[in-house]
């Protein structure tokens, strides 16, 4: 009876990896063909605010502001917008020295959703039709704000850009890098080339920006530290599809430490349980269940890359042993979960771009068991009921060439 139960628990845990493996494979090669998401750069163009939060972020805050002002987007066409929360007052003084609109915010608990709040309110909405949101360490690089001009004239409503590495420093930066191209491959530009609606991330994303400024004045946000995770769900609520840029890039610094990735990590897994529970919740009602909603909330279901890739290496170590004892006790045969382990590993190679095959990467690869042990002590701290934004220090102002 025991072996039964154990049996029918591991088809259906086997079944779940399965179709994990399978949607993903089929995702990355989805991915693998040209975007469509690229159009010609043509006027008229449009209002933009470019709004950037900042907390504690010194020493990246005044070359990010410094960048955005320098921008080729159309002058006149747009303006820089900066959520000032706990910065040292010499660095408010140089920031007020720059052509930008400094908003000095103080708030009981600082957080992402409050910062962005307080910019959209604070802004005259009939001068701005598009909102563009960064993090206090995001550079825009050239031609990124007349990508998101001309996809918003050609009629769409949000758009999410290419998010890549601002450093490559070490292992841990580099294996950040590979994880974020990955979540663009697969999340961003598969579910485009597939016609359902990217995810975003929560800087160098773009909307109306009355519909941002709505999101953002909805019940309760303030108080959710997942707050990009709430702006994509209110998105496919009102079944606005996000368009992904592949080519309009913004820099994000990656993180180099353990204790960072540690934090990070944290504050992700607990976003992700947050952003399931949107789905359950009465008040969040969606009217049109389509196949966005369906495929939102399937993509929530995936664990995170380690820890799927640390419970299937334990898995196979088992099915080894029970090969070696002649003993099944999944019931599932042990090239079956050979099968699920590849197919994963295939989709994840194919979603990394070629530029990082490279010796330096293998180095990364090394460190793993490493990176792996930082996310089970991150998933055994974790706290969904949080109220507090979990900072990421960012400290890079130069970045590599693309």
């Amino acid at each position: 009876m025991m072996l039964a139960l154990m049996h029918i628990f591991f088809f259906i845990f086997y079944s779940y990896l399965f179709i994990i493996s399978f949607y993903l494979l089929v995702a990355a090669v989805a991915g693998r063909f040209p975007s469509g998401g690229t159009r010609a750069i043509t006027g008229p163009f449009k209002k933009i605010a470019v709004l950037i939060t900042s907390y504690k972020e010194d020493e990246v805050i005044l070359n990010t502001v410094q960048s955005a002002l320098a921008h080729d987007y159309e002058p006149g066409s747009f303006r820089v917008f900066v959520a000032a929360d706990q910065l040292k007052r010499e660095t408010l003084q140089k920031l007020r020295q720059l052509d930008a609109e400094v908003h000095e915010v103080h708030f009981e608990m600082g957080s992402k959703a409050r910062s962005l709040n307080n910019l959209l309110n604070s802004i005259d909405e009939q001068e701005y039709e598009i909102a563009m949101v960064l993090d206090g360490d995001n550079i825009m690089l050239p031609g990124c704000l007349k990508q998101v001009n001309a996809a918003f004239v050609h009629g769409l409503h949000a758009v999410q850009v290419h998010r890549i590495a601002k450093n490559l420093n070490n292992s841990l930066a580099i294996l950040d890098a590979i994880s974020e191209e990955i979540n663009n491959h697969l999340f961003r530009k598969a579910q485009r080339n597939l016609n359902l609606s990217a995810a975003t991330i929560g800087s160098g994303m773009a909307f109306r920006f009355i519909r941002l400024k709505a999101v953002y004045n909805k019940p309760g946000i303030l108080d959710n530290p997942a707050c990009d995770r709430e702006v994509d769900f209110e998105m496919m609520r009102h079944g606005v599809t996000v368009e992904y840029l592949d080519k309009a890039y913004v820099l994000d610094e990656k993180v180099s430490s353990e204790k960072v990735m540690e934090n990070q990590r944290r504050r992700w897994l607990e976003s992700q349980i947050i952003h399931i529970r949107l789905f359950f919740n009465p008040k969040n009602h969606v009217p049109n269940k389509n196949r966005d909603y369906w495929n939102k909330l399937f993509i929530n279901l995936i664990p995170p890359r380690i820890l799927f890739l640390f419970l299937v290496g334990i898995i196979l170590l088992f099915a080894f042993m029970g090969s070696l004892l002649h003993f099944n006790l999944s019931g599932i045969a042990h090239r079956s979960w050979v099968l699920v382990c590849l197919m994963y590993i295939l989709a994840l190679a194919l979603s990394i771009p070629d530029r990082y095959f490279t010796l330096a990467t293998l180095k990364a690869f090394l460190t793993l068991p490493s990176v792996i042990f930082t996310y089970i002590k991150a998933a055994l701290s974790l706290n969904p009921r949080r109220k507090e934004f979990v900072h990421t220090p960012k400290s890079f102002t130069e970045h590599r060439d693309h």
